[in-house]
């Protein structure tokens, strides 16, 4: 009996410290967790901001769609669950186990495992709810791309943010947190905090099942802000078409030389990004996914700010401004001669077009010489060359608010020491070929764009961008890019030279004379042709040269160009017979739309059979207050 009381006793001891740890030592803890139970927590996703045009039309916006969520906190037998989930609603398993299994994740967060869900789905959850109160149907915003493929690098896509993108700084430092939704390219990927707005909550009393039972109180969502775009919808569209219509791969640039805005940015192939955005939560998983991702033609690749290309012939107006600033030809004595090429050892360069005699700078480059250049080269040496394509911004990223841009080769000692340790020292075979754009030379279109757009503005180099204003929201003021460019001191007397010759490339039987550009527009520009292989190889289709034009209107005038656009495309041949036309057309374009009346006829029976945009919803073209503050965005 003794020992009967003893053990009652110590029963009793032990009872009692529980109770006073329960009650007492971690009562504060306890009661927490009771009040967790009993109140929950749910975020309202808010709406992804809209992104349009520069004259208001909706290129990006949001839709609303049912979609099956599980929240974890309420999962009482994990497996169950996923088996239900998996043999009911179709939901992939390793997704979700990963999901569910995801400690990073706070547990009030819904977990988002079926987009689009069909009548059948909510049908189904709607009649188990009792058995499964964790899996719910709520209605969310989805990311809707208007126009699918059009502008698609520019504009990006969205997805679930990465373990891996929660270690960078940028999303780790901003509250980023396992299951956002961000944008992961282009314009929604860059802007994604101007984008992506401020989550509403709802908090409610529910049951011990996780049950609702009343709602205490509702904040609503606050919308990301409203991003109005440097493109021009038109000329997007058209650059498209002008590609697509002939199958032809390769990118366009079209901007403004005064301030940088991008009217058009086109690389094709592409992608439609809605593909990203109905398959949020399988972005590896689901069969549309993986056919562009493993695409061998890779859409998804920018062309226009990634990919690298020989320059051909374009190169010479960096040549020829270098070549008078440093006084290694002046606009009096400019003279070199030809010879149909040049005999460097015993290897002969020659010259694409023939013999040219002995031209001076304005013929050499109206006529594209590849023997003046030559020696120009030689002239100048790889030093001075490198020096001043360096100024131009060559060999460096434009600094362009888009992500994964690439800087580009340019002429080099160290370069050929790195690349070429079996021959590692500079030549002037080297010199010769660089300097009419092949060897070494190897840069993105934008690249040059930026470089020749800043010559002809005289020497101001503006970042090309694609953002042009942020709309004012509750929490948020408008925002404006600011525009900072850089400035190097070009004598006036080159650029009216390197402007006159550009002119005479179209307008005086240059290489592009029988473009038929509109002789009103008074349109610039130089032709290239970018060797893929060499001359002497069998030729086959996917080993044509690549095509390259830039031309820039008005020029030779009192008026400042308004429009720089920069082609190539990919196996296209001459630069005058591919990508010269579709130059044309966009300059056409938008002048035609400045002026209002048509400036090709062959235009008004393209535009005829182009997709004509959706109206913009009411409040949507962008504003612009005078009085409003400013505050400027800068990438």
């Amino acid at each position: 009996m003794r020992g009967f009381q003893y053990l009652v006793l110590a029963i009793f001891l032990v009872l009692g410290f529980r109770f006073y740890v329960l009650q007492v030592a971690r009562h504060e803890d306890y009661k927490a967790r009771a009040e967790n139970n009993r109140i929950r927590e749910i975020p309202i996703l808010a709406p992804r901001g809209a992104i349009l045009d520069r004259n208001g039309v909706v290129l990006v916006d949001n839709t609303p769609a049912f979609n099956v969520v599980v929240f974890a906190d309420d999962v009482a037998n994990k497996e169950e669950t996923i088996n239900t989930l998996v043999e009911n609603l179709g939901v992939d398993r390793k997704e979700l186990t990963d999901e569910l299994n995801d400690k990073f994740r706070p547990g009030s967060q819904p977990i988002l495992v079926k987009q689009n869900a069909l009548a059948s789905d909510r049908a189904w959850i709607s009649a188990h709810e009792l058995e499964h109160p964790e899996i719910k149907v709520e209605l969310q915003p989805q990311r809707v791309y208007r126009f699918g493929k059009l502008a698609a690098h520019v504009l990006g896509y969205i997805g679930e943010i990465s373990p891996k993108q929660l270690e960078y700084p940028r999303y780790k430092d901003s509250g980023y947190k396992s299951g956002d939704i961000v944008g992961q390219g282009g314009i929604e990927a860059v802007y994604d905090k101007i984008l992506r707005g401020q989550n509403g909550m709802r908090r409610l009393i529910v049951d011990s099942r996780g049950r609702p039972v009343a709602e205490l109180e509702k904040i609503e969502p606050i919308k990301g802000q409203d991003i109005v775009t440097t493109l021009d919808f038109d000329l997007q569209n058209l650059a498209e078409n002008l590609f697509t219509s002939k199958n032809e791969t390769g990118a366009l640039i079209a901007l403004n030389p005064q301030d940088g805005e991008i009217f058009a940015m086109v690389s094709v192939p592409s992608f439609d990004p809605n593909v990203f955005a109905r398959n949020v939560v399988s972005t590896e998983n689901r069969k549309e996914v993986r056919a562009i991702v493993n695409d061998p033609a890779h859409p998804l690749f920018n062309k226009a700010i990634q990919s690298i290309y020989p320059t051909g012939s374009t190169w010479k107006i960096m040549m020829a401004t270098a070549a008078l600033e440093e006084g290694v030809i002046t606009p009096k004595s400019s003279k070199i001669v030809c010879g149909g090429g040049i005999q460097l050892g015993n290897r002969f360069l020659n010259d694409s077009g023939g013999n040219h005699g002995m031209p001076d700078i304005h013929a050499a480059i109206v006529h594209s010489c590849d023997g003046y250049f030559y020696r120009l080269g030689l002239k100048m040496g790889v030093d001075m060359i490198h020096d001043w394509v360096s100024r131009f911004g060559m060999g460096q990223k434009t600094g362009i608010d888009l992500p994964s841009e690439q800087k580009g080769i340019i002429p080099s000692r160290e370069w050929k020491k790195r690349v070429n340790p079996r021959d590692p020292v500079w030549k002037d075979f080297d010199t010769a070929i660089a300097s009419i754009g092949q060897g070494s030379v190897a840069v993105p279109p934008i690249g040059l764009i930026h470089a020749e757009a800043g010559i002809i503005a005289g020497g101001k180099f503006h970042t090309p961008h694609v953002f042009k204003e942020a709309k004012p929201t509750q929490l948020e003021e408008v925002k404006y890019y600011n525009d900072q460019p850089t400035e190097l001191k070009l004598s006036p007397v080159t650029v009216d030279i390197i402007d006159y010759a550009m002119w005479g490339v179209v307008n005086e039987g240059g290489t592009a004379g029988k473009v038929a550009f509109p002789r009103e527009l008074n349109v610039g520009g130089k032709t290239g042709t970018a060797q893929v292989i060499a001359r002497e190889k069998v030729r086959t289709k996917e080993h044509k040269d690549h095509s390259w034009f830039i031309g820039f209107a008005p020029m030779h005038t009192d008026q400042k160009p308004e429009i720089g656009v920069v082609a190539i495309t990919e196996n296209g041949g001459w630069g005058a017979s591919a990508s010269a036309p579709k130059v044309k057309m966009i300059q056409a374009e938008y002048f035609s739309k400045k002026l209002g009346r048509p400036i090709l006829p062959e235009l008004v029976a393209l535009n005829a059979q182009q997709a004509k945009p959706e109206p913009a919803p009411a409040g949507a073209r962008p504003r612009i207050d005078a009085d409003r503050k400013r505050q400027p965005v800068r990438q």
